[in-house]
Parts: structure tokens; sequence; C-alpha cells
């Protein structure tokens, strides 16, 4: 089997079809005025690539960002990374790094429930992402 590819840049890998994920990838997005993130669906063809290490039944189960070092980070364990390298994340990171069980407890709170918060928040097709 051959090594998974390396992206260019940070590549976030997000549920297409999950309206929570699309609404919370286009404000990581609009925070990161740098431009340095590249978003991929989980179903696209990239993403089956980028995520071939992971069973495709598991891939939808969560979140990935693949780093350009070839690392691949999921789920609460990839927030740290990511927030790092936004403007001004440095803090936050810094307190998703210390406390990494609680912040993977809280992302995973969110992702069993992300129907009830796609509807608090109001997550629609008008995202970004879907123009």
């Amino acid at each position: 089997m051959s090594a998974p590819p390396r992206p260019s840049r940070t590549v976030v890998l997000y549920d297409r079809d999950c309206g929570f994920c699309v609404w919370s990838l286009d404000k990581v997005l609009a925070w990161d005025r740098d431009g340095i993130l590249r978003p991929v669906a989980i179903q696209s063809p990239d993403g089956a690539e980028l995520l071939a290490a992971i069973p495709e039944p598991e891939r939808l189960r969560s979140w990935h960002l693949a780093l350009p070092s070839g690392e691949l980070r999921s789920a609460g364990a990839a927030a740290a990374p990511l927030v790092a390298m936004l403007p001004g994340g440095r803090p936050l990171a810094f307190l998703l790094r210390r406390f990494p069980r609680a912040t993977d407890r809280c992302y995973r709170y969110v992702a069993d429930h992300r129907g009830r918060f796609a509807s608090l928040v109001g997550a629609s097709s008008s995202s970004r992402l879907r123009r």
C-alpha cells in the first residue's frame, strides 16, 4: 500500500451533506483571512484519496485535518492544530492542547447532536461552500 498523498496546503475535510458541518467550516474559512486552508468534501475523490488510511465507514464520523507534513488528524485531535494556524488562535489552541480529553468529549457531543445544532444556528445551504 502506498503512502497517502501530502497536500501542499492544509486541507480541512468535511461532510458536505451535513448542514452544521458546512456552517461550521464556513465560519472557519471566514477566520482564515490568509487563505491557508483548502476545504475538501470527504465524499469527493480528493477526500477519498486523502483519507485512504481511514476505513470508509469511519470517514464521516468526524472532520479531518490533512497537514502538508502528511499528518492526518481527526475529531477533537484536529482542533488545536487548526486553531493554532488561524489569526489570534494560539491561546485557544493552547487550551485545546492542554485539555485533549475535554476537547474530544466536547467535539463528540457536538458531532453526535449536529442535527440539533444545525437547527439552532439556522444552518442552511446559504454557505459560501455551497455556492
